[in-house]
């Protein structure tokens, strides 16, 4: 009788093509999927997956764990959340190449634009490393919960090469641009995925200054694009204002047509009525028609900040009579506020101090044991202010308070400017657009979307009741096989013979969310948001059980992927 490492049986498999889902077995042998079907023979461990669904596991193209890789084994928030690959170095930020006297650029790059706390970085960081090539090294000796993929950074690369000049974001001359190319593909030789790069004004470091890429040349991006395709591999990934949309858009077409290499942006819609994703999304149909492979990486839902007495942001932190308050540990600080005379005196300077991002009552949404991620307006601070009859900044105040000061509310920033999620709709559903931006590892105070994988099976596949919702398979298909095949990882993504055995088992009726809560884990006692989840009974990564109903069962199968396998 044949003998398999592991079977899982009788599951609805839904195996990442976008296919109807079938019942079926699936049996596992050294890491890969040998049999899906009728499974016949032993193994070493049978899972009964009867009324559940069996996927792919889930591929995550845009996070952040550059510096948590290095120091944590347990890649969370993503890894309890069906994800089994990760991508990080996005955005053009990350720790190498470093010069020793780099080092705090980068921490200060990396604390501005992804909101992970300088003390943890500090601690956390073990610099054992100035090549990216060593840094690969580096991750690699640690073992993970999940496999790990590494983009080489702009930003690093560009200081690495150009000093304070390229902290000032000077032009890089022709010897420094074929040097920073050099580099590049010399990172993409040691096994980097891709290399990537930002142009937004929304990226600054700790001390507000631009991120060293923001006004970096054509003729820079390009040489860099060129210098990679040269070794056949990689891909790149841009995060851009498109303020000028006409000159980033030719600029990005050049990367690719002097490179041959596949090209994602990141893309989100900025506001009420902005036709902007909409006409990006017109340019990634005519790349693809020319034979440009061009993606869009898009959202599950709004980005949006999370607002509390312990997030980063806080809506009383800058009122004169808080900051006296803003040490105190938790319970105390929640007595205090519930006093009277302070709250009198906070909400009588909030007017004037209150942050811009929490200016508008009616874009505040109060977030709820189980999350609600396309929220009414009745559910406003605005609207419960008025059902109370009392001001706005009163119920804000209140709100605050609750869960013993650990509540949370909800700000939706970007994909929410028409107050429902109808444009995330058109993005997630063309073609060439492939699910991302989750963060995971990142604004590790202020958002927790590495459960974006999650969101998109449970309001996408189920929940959704403000509009149209989406087939289950094609969902699974568009956070396994299209997200892998976007990066160039053809090795997983897909339940079939030759595949990773990277394997979620869903109770798909129990997968449910929780609000996102704060813990104070990282290295230094920084804090970041977690978020639990129902319904993931197991998930495998290469045959390895690594979660069992949510919970990390303490294996830790996962690599570093060294490269593309196109």
């Amino acid at each position: 009788m044949t003998k398999f490492d592991l079977i899982v049986r009788g599951g609805l498999v839904l195996d990442g093509t976008g296919g109807p889902g079938r019942i079926a077995d699936v049996a596992v042998r050294d890491g890969v999927v040998v049999q899906v079907g009728d499974v016949q023979g032993d193994a070493t461990r049978v899972i009964d997956a009867h009324g559940a669904l069996v996927t792919p596991g889930f591929v995550d193209i845009h996070t952040h764990y550059d510096g948590q890789a290095t120091w944590d084994s347990h890649l969370a928030p993503s890894a309890n959340h069906g994800v089994t690959t990760v991508v990080m170095g996005n955005c053009g930020v990350g720790f190498a190449p470093v010069r020793e006297g780099d080092r705090q650029r980068l921490i200060e790059l990396m604390e501005g634009v992804e909101d992970i706390p300088g003390a943890a970085l500090h601690e956390g960081l073990s610099w054992k490393w100035e090549s990216f090539a060593e840094y690969l090294n580096e991750v690699e000796g640690r073992p993970h919960d999940i496999d790990v993929a590494a983009q080489v950074p702009h930003g690093a690369l560009r200081l690495y090469v150009m000093g304070e000049r390229g902290a000032n974001r000077e032009p890089a001359s022709a010897a420094e641009i074929a040097e920073m190319g050099r580099i590049a593909a010399e990172a993409i030789s040691a096994g980097a995925l891709g290399f990537s790069t930002s142009r937004t004004l929304n990226h600054r470091t700790s001390r507000g200054e631009p991120t060293p890429t923001l006004t970096a040349a054509r003729e820079e991006l390009v040489g860099i694009a060129e210098a990679i395709g040269r070794t056949g591999k990689g891909v790149l990934q841009v995060v851009s204002d498109l303020t000028d949309f006409d000159h980033e858009v030719e600029t990005m077409r050049m990367m690719m047509q002097v490179s041959g290499r596949p090209l994602s942006i990141s893309l989100a819609q900025a506001g009420r009525g902005s036709d902007q994703s909409m006409r990006l999304l017109e340019v990634l149909t005519q790349a693809n028609a020319e034979g440009l492979q061009m993606r869009a990486q898009v959202a599950a839902r709004a980005i949006g900040v999370l607002v509390g007495l312990q997030a980063t942001v806080n809506p009383l932190k800058f009122c004169p009579s808080y900051r006296p308050l803003a040490d105190l540990e938790l319970g105390e600080l929640v007595s205090r506020l519930a006093e009277p005379e302070t709250r009198a005196a906070i909400l009588s300077e909030y007017a004037g101090h209150c942050l811009p991002i929490v200016g508008n009552p009616t874009r505040i949404f109060v977030i709820g044991a189980v999350p609600d991620y396309e929220p009414d307006t009745d559910a406003t601070v605005a609207a419960l202010a008025t059902k109370a009859g009392c001001l706005p900044a009163e119920m804000l105040y209140d709100l605050l308070l609750g869960d013993q000061g650990r509540a949370l509310l909800y700000v939706p920033v970007l994909n929410y400017g028409d107050g429902n999620l109808d444009t995330v709709a058109a993005l997630l559903a063309h073609p060439f657009a492939v699910p991302g931006l989750s963060d995971g590892g990142a604004h590790v105070g202020t958002i927790c979307d590495g459960s974006f994988p999650t969101t998109l099976l449970t309001h996408w596949g189920r929940d959704r009741t403000r509009g149209p919702k989406f087939e289950l398979p094609w969902l699974v298909s568009r956070q396994a096989r299209a997200t892998a095949e976007a990066v160039g990882l053809l090795d997983r993504g897909l339940l079939a013979p030759g595949y990773r055995a990277d394997i979620n088992v869903i109770d798909f009726d129990e997968l449910t969310l929780h609000a996102p809560r704060l813990s104070f884990d990282l290295p230094a006692g920084g804090k970041r948001f977690l978020q639990d989840v129902d319904g993931y009974r197991h998930t495998f990564v290469a045959g390895v059980e690594t979660y069992f109903n949510g919970q990390a069962t303490g294996a830790l199968p996962g690599r570093l992927v060294r490269g593309s396998t196109s």
